[in-house]
């Protein structure tokens, strides 16, 4: 970060990367403790999930707030124009980050009386081990300005895309064996597209990242599709 005649516009440039990395820990943690919840059929923690939500909310209305004021009384210009208006959009990204892993804990609220077929969930984890690492490189991408290693969040997007194709064949599957397994499978259907969604939010990110950090602007109609890694896939 450069250093700027008048102080007080570092210290609104830091309180808003400070403001930025809270948001991204309590976003990882709140993944993590739904896909936990999910497994273990954990009402309580499901419910600790969704209650942190509103810190999320909170958060971003304060980052929003503060760089509103800063665009207004600074009136900054290229990479501190970029910092700014980035950081409201990184913002945005976490707090449905935080939306997704509500949703995906109220799904295992719900299911936690009819915890069925165990071995349905193991999609989910590999999915959650994909999205997680993405949205960990994307958050230390943003920490360095790194435009490279947000490229690489960036192509890896596919990846997920084309494991949620594989998880929903699964499902499918399981729900064919056996009509007891529809409701429950259902909503791990749902679970899925939360975890490709959170993947589709930390490759905004890195868009994001890849715009403060050099300017240029990656075309989210060249972002490589599920259908294109499916191969990849065993």
């Amino acid at each position: 970060m450069v250093d700027h005649t008048v102080r007080s516009f570092d210290t609104d440039l830091e309180t808003l990367d400070r403001h930025i990395s809270e948001m991204g820990g309590i976003a990882e943690k709140m993944l993590s403790d739904a896909m936990d919840a999910l497994a273990t059929m954990n009402v309580d923690l499901a419910k600790r999930v969704v209650e942190t939500d509103m810190r999320l909310d909170n958060l971003q209305r304060m980052i929003e707030d503060l760089a509103v004021r800063t665009l207004a009384r600074r009136q900054p210009v290229a990479i501190d124009l970029r910092d700014v208006v980035g950081v409201i959009r990184i913002s945005a990204d976490l707090e449905r980050i935080g939306d997704q892993a509500k949703n995906i804990a109220k799904r295992a609220a719900k299911i936690a009386g009819e915890a069925r077929l165990p071995r349905a969930v193991i999609g989910l984890k590999s999915m959650h081990e994909l999205a997680a690492n993405q949205l960990k490189d994307v958050l230390d991408a943003y920490a360095q300005r790194d435009a490279d290693r947000a490229k690489l969040v960036w192509e890896r997007d596919a990846e997920l895309d084309a494991l949620e194709d594989s998880v929903f064949r699964d499902l499918l599957t399981f729900m064919m064996e056996d009509p007891r397994n529809i409701t429950f499978c259902t909503h791990l259907l749902f679970c899925s597209k939360n975890l490709e969604r959170v993947g589709d939010h930390a490759t905004n990110i890195a868009e994001t990242v890849v715009y403060i950090a050099t300017g240029e602007t990656l075309a989210s109609e060249d972002r490589p599709r599920g259908a294109e890694a499916a191969a990849m896939l065993p």
